[in-house]
């Protein structure tokens, strides 16, 4: 049903290289520069430009493989549900942040596997921006996102709301505090997530809504993984801005303190995001249940009398 040419597209485009490409389909290196050549004599364009030690893609090259995943992305979902339909169950693939990674929602999503015993869920973890990027692509069926775009493409179910707080160790001598106040802040050591986070870009706006600047602040480590900064803040090598609900656990356990900032007020939805075009809302609905369940279990067992 879908044209070989736009698996060997795709293949060169991310192997770089023709010969690469025919290996990794099982086909001769003439057959894929055959078929490369046919897309772009239909399309009256160049994909790619070639020389004696390169291939590069072209701008206009860039846009066709980007529509070329599309449709293999939308023929993948097209199998997996007629197979689904067959076998009466549903094969679901859903984006999450790095910071939903770690909070309640996948064990929500654990929770509905259970209770659909037929049911096969396979979770993404990337940033907000890849995410929607992939959910336009129709390579996720949803996702769990911090806060909202404006797309009219986009149906969006509010899931929780969270909060934006000073993680430090126990022992640190702030964490009898109630309160952080900002010139002390700029005299700690701060591990803060990569500049592409939600998370870091919603604590820049917070600092730039009070004349401030992130370069006012002893940033001595930037790092994507929330699980590493949170065990080296736990060995008090320095304080970090993390959501709320990145640290349920280590809060419930008493392996960290969360404290308010003093003037920075950093609050954000938390959202299940769908194409309008999903076809199936009671999922979506089951979740935010699910979700809503661990969650007060999280806060009765103590998580939320952190301070």
């Amino acid at each position: 049903m879908i044209d070989q040419k736009l698996y060997s597209l795709i293949k060169v485009y991310e192997t770089g290289s023709f010969t690469r490409a025919a290996q990794a389909l099982s086909l001769t290196q003439p057959a894929v520069s055959q078929h490369i050549q046919s897309l772009e004599k239909t399309l009256g364009l160049k994909i790619f430009e070639r020389s004696a030690s390169s291939l590069r893609v072209t701008r206009e090259g860039e846009l066709v493989v980007k529509y070329a995943r599309r449709m293999l992305s939308l023929y993948n979902n097209l199998q997996e549900e007629l197979s689904s339909e067959k076998r009466q169950l549903r094969a679901m693939t859903v984006g999450i942040t790095h910071t939903a990674e770690s909070n309640p929602i996948a064990e929500a999503f654990a929770r509905y596997a259970r209770a659909h015993e037929n049911v096969t869920i396979k979770i993404i973890t990337d940033t907000s921006e890849h995410l929607y990027t992939r959910l336009k692509n129709y390579e996720l069926h949803f996702a769990v996102v911090e806060g909202r775009i404006g797309d009219p493409s986009l149906e969006y179910l509010p899931l929780d709301t969270d909060s934006i707080i000073l993680a430090v160790s126990p022992t640190h001598y702030l964490a009898s505090r109630t309160m952080v106040k900002i010139d002390e802040l700029k005299k700690e050591r701060m591990i803060l997530r990569l500049p592409e986070s939600n998370t870091r870009n919603l604590f820049v706006a917070s600092l730039e809504s009070n004349n401030m600047r992130i370069d006012e602040f002893n940033v001595v480590m930037e790092i994507d993984n929330i699980a590493t900064i949170k065990d080296l803040i736990r060995r008090d090598f320095g304080v970090s801005v993390l959501a709320k609900s990145a640290c349920l656990d280590e809060l419930k356990k008493e392996k960290l303190v969360a404290l308010p900032i003093e003037h920075l007020t950093m609050n954000r939805e938390i959202n299940l995001v769908c194409k309008k075009d999903f076809e199936h809302p009671d999922i979506l609905q089951e979740i935010v249940s699910d979700y809503t369940e661990t969650r007060s279990a999280l806060v009765r067992n103590g998580a939320s009398l952190a301070k």
